[in-house]
């Protein structure tokens, strides 16, 4: 079986291969790490280059940076797949890193690639090597490295995050490939922007797609490609996005805080990228759920009814019609009155709580539902409120005895909530004067 590594004849070579660049100044973006007097290309200059983490989405240049590195390094460059690799594909590599070292004098440059799928006793493996100077570690990830590297790997190493590439650094690797396979064809300004569209950032993406578009315009002999025949080329877009992955929890994040800060079309926006992008409706309406408990609480207590609702809807109907309640509830929410009062009560009172005694209730609170509890004082000079005037008992005592009245809750004056806390300083007044 061939490795993804061995090298291959040249027309088997992808474009995105052939035009792999060969040199630092060759690379397309990152200039906010690769641009004078920036780290990496600091790094690069001295010579002096650390174990290092590239974080960034696919397509970005992960890859080629490693083997620029061990080629500047004039490093043994030893690649690994954490897809395919396993405990005995490191020591392999650890005892390859030896024997060049013996025999050469060269250092070893472990590249691995998905870093982040590897599991806790993979990375374990090669950290005491990475320790000891035998290898410089290189990792390539699409996650975020503080959930999904260990901690021990994370502080050995630095972290570089590469961003997707701009429209304008897409358009120069566009040029590059249509030179490359197809040099008398032309596109116009139209079709232009939809190939870039289409890349979403993605130069590995972008490449391959140029290349089948521009070999089958060669097969079909046109010399201008026009939107039909782009059209005619183009799958459906993919956008980036991974169920389970940074840009999953990146988008609904987004989505919560559009609606928190009451902003229906970015809310919309978002929940819509979240059900192109494949996420399950269901979870979107947990989460849809929590806003209106978190969010709005008793400002609108009937955010939490539609939220509710919406799920039921969309239980009965299923996709994609049931999604136009979700939407609904979206909406509501990003434009219903906001209040975290009660979220903010219930996080106090638990954390109170926690660290509390256990403290005893009341007679006058407890149930005496046997003779003996009532000879025992249980339920003693309690107060009926609704045989009090406005069905409240002025004054009375409801915390232990030994603990000073508690104010969690706090409402603010949006919504219900305005009404809520006129009622609570009208209660608090009845107090007082009850108490003098």
């Amino acid at each position: 079986m061939s490795s993804l590594f061995e090298p291959q004849t040249p027309s088997s070579v992808p474009l995105a291969e052939q035009l792999r660049p060969k040199t630092l100044n060759e690379v397309v973006g990152q200039t906010h790490l690769l641009g004078e007097g920036k780290p990496l290309r600091r790094a690069f200059e001295s010579g002096k280059l650390p174990s290092m983490i590239l974080w960034g989405p696919p397509g970005v240049g992960k890859t080629t940076l490693a083997r620029l590195i061990a080629q500047t390094a004039e490093a043994e460059f030893v690649p690994l797949s954490a897809v395919l690799s396993g405990i005995k594909d490191i020591r392999e590599a650890v005892e390859r890193a030896e024997l060049t070292l013996q025999q050469t004098g060269r250092n070893t440059i472990l590249f691995v690639d998905e870093v982040h799928r590897f599991n806790k006793g993979q990375q374990d493996a090669f950290l005491p090597f990475v320790e000891s100077g035998l290898i410089t570690f290189i990792g390539a990830t699409t996650e975020n490295p503080s959930f999904e590297v260990n901690s021990a790997l994370l502080s050995r190493s630095q972290v570089f995050v590469l961003a997707a590439l701009t429209e304008e650094e897409l358009a120069e690797l566009l040029e590059r490939a249509r030179l490359k396979v197809a040099p008398q064809i032309t596109l116009t300004a139209t079709v232009k922007e939809q190939i870039l569209d289409y890349a979403d950032g993605d130069a590995r993406r972008l490449l391959n797609f140029a290349e089948g578009l521009f070999n089958g315009a060669v097969v079909a002999k046109i010399n201008a490609i026009d939107d039909a025949f782009l059209q005619a080329s183009m799958a459906s877009k993919l956008r980036r996005f991974d169920k389970g992955g940074e840009a999953f929890y990146d988008q609904i994040s987004a989505l919560h805080k559009s609606v928190r800060g009451s902003n229906p079309n970015a809310a919309l926006y978002w929940f819509m990228r979240m059900l192109d992008g494949g996420a399950d409706p269901l979870y979107l309406a947990r989460r849809i759920v929590r806003m209106a408990v978190e969010d709005i609480g008793l400002a609108d207590p009937k955010a939490q009814t539609i939220a509710l609702e919406a799920i039921q809807i969309y239980e009965r109907l299923g996709s994609p019609e049931g999604e136009l309640a979700l939407s609904n509830a979206v909406i509501y929410l990003a434009v219903a009155a906001k209040s975290n009062a009660a979220y903010m009560a219930y996080n106090q009172a638990k954390a109170f709580v926690a660290q509390d005694k256990s403290r005893m209730v009341p007679l006058h609170l407890r149930n005496a539902p046997t003779k003996l509890m009532k000879a025992l004082d249980y339920g003693k000079e309690y107060r009926y409120a609704h045989n009090e005037p406005d069905a409240y008992a002025a004054g009375e005592q409801y915390f232990p005895d030994d603990l000073p009245a508690q104010e969690f809750y706090q409402p603010t004056s949006r919504g219900l909530e305005g009404k809520i806390s006129e009622k609570l300083n009208h209660l608090k007044d009845l107090d007082r004067k009850a108490k003098k």
